[in-house]
């Protein structure tokens, strides 16, 4: 079995940074991609940024504040949130792909961004 754990989430200013960091445990042979997702109340989960094969995606309200990477040597994933806003309030979720179909989730942490 596959576990993720989250942290980083929590309360910050418009215009301040957090990062996000997702630890990932148990039987995990080779990692497919990892990626952030979130979801604000009332709306449905979107992909935030995804790491795959060394090459990284971005949703286009993200790109150039929001930095996904991984650590080499664990199944360790981290987001650099920089320039927050408003609307970047939400529940952020960790994914893990084993494969296409093999998919674990963590059990999201809280960003709020407000003056």
């Amino acid at each position: 079995q596959v576990q993720l754990v989250e942290s980083g989430g929590g309360l910050v200013q418009p215009g301040g940074s957090l990062r996000l960091s997702c630890a990932a445990s148990g039987t995990i042979a080779a990692i497919y991609a990892m990626g952030w997702y979130r979801q604000a109340p009332g709306q449905q989960r979107e992909s935030v940024a995804i790491v795959r094969g060394g090459k990284t995606e971005y949703a286009d309200s993200v790109k150039g504040r929001f930095t996904i990477s991984r650590d080499a040597a664990k199944p360790t994933v981290y987001l650099q949130m920089n320039s927050l806003k408003p609307e970047d309030t939400a529940v952020y979720y960790c994914k893990l792909d084993l494969s296409r179909r093999n998919t674990y989730w963590g059990q999201g942490t809280q960003v709020n961004v407000s003056s």
